[in-house]
């Protein structure tokens, strides 16, 4: 695990997105492990994980609970270095550059690299100030700037018509569903490269989950968006890529459509077909 007893020298990560690159027909890849494994002290929980996530296409994590998508997911921005007694080995690399440098500025990896976490937890603040909350913390104090961004984060989490005439409000007072795409506009605010999502629909209704499905989909326009998800027909409809995970270990990757029509191995068909799970 990387100790942070020294204080490193920060690398910028290069900045390579377009502002809008629409989905390629032989897509390039933003974010690649190669060989991942990662150790709960001595409990190995990933097993040599080596996939690519491409730029604007939506990626799917699929698996039964406590295969290791979200500790996969988690690694890609480092926040398993919030855990004790966590060590990594292999190779993370975002637009190129090691993701596990030491001298990575992680606050700038974890800029680039946005989380929506399955709970949504809107900060005890104003909307306006949710959305602000991370340009602020960047050191983003003018006006107008914050204004322009807290609208245009608004209207890709596709809920600046609700809450337009109430941004001085509290968060608090919304719905799960707009508790969640308040998150997603708070990670978009400050222009990320990657979106991670974990169960972003798990506690939402059915109406709720269409709305943050659709928003998926519209946002893979602008970013490159890599979902955990125990539904898989939410994988189905959503995303461009799945990867099937089982007891830590990388079973099956390819585009979403092959994978659940016409798997290669045969624990992935065993498990969309309900077989276990």
């Amino acid at each position: 695990m990387i100790t942070m007893l020294e204080k490193p020298k920060k690398i910028a990560l290069p900045r390579t997105r377009p502002d809008l690159t629409p989905a390629a027909e032989t897509p390039e890849p933003v974010v690649e492990t190669r060989d991942l494994h990662l150790f709960y002290g001595a409990c190995e929980a990933l097993l040599g994980i080596s996939m690519k996530f491409y730029r604007n296409q939506v990626t799917a994590l699929i698996g039964p609970s406590g295969c290791g998508k979200s500790t996969l997911l988690r690694c890609l921005n480092r926040m398993n270095d919030l855990i004790d007694d966590v060590r990594v080995t292999g190779s993370i690399l975002l637009d190129g550059r090691e993701v596990n440098d030491p001298s990575l500025d992680v606050i700038e990896l974890r800029r680039r690299v946005g989380m929506v976490f399955q709970r949504a937890v809107p900060f005890p603040k104003s909307i306006y100030e949710n959305v602000a909350y991370g340009l602020r913390i960047a050191g983003v104090g003018n006006r107008r700037t914050l204004d322009e961004a807290v609208e245009k984060s608004l209207r890709r989490a596709a809920l600046w018509d609700e809450v337009k005439d109430r941004l001085n409000e509290s968060a608090l007072g919304f719905s799960g569903g707009q508790h969640q795409r308040l998150c997603i506009a708070r990670a978009i605010a400050v222009d990320p490269e990657v979106i991670l999502m974990d169960e972003p629909c798990s506690a939402l209704d059915p109406r709720s989950t269409t709305r943050i499905e659709d928003l998926i989909v519209e946002l893979r326009r602008r970013y490159t968006i890599i979902i955990v998800t125990h539904n898989m027909q939410q994988a189905a409809r959503v995303s461009d890529y799945t990867g099937f995970l089982y007891e830590g270990a990388l079973i099956e990757f390819g585009p979403t459509k092959e994978l659940f029509t016409a798997p290669k191995k045969k624990e992935t068909e065993d498990y969309i077909t309900g077989r276990f799970g």
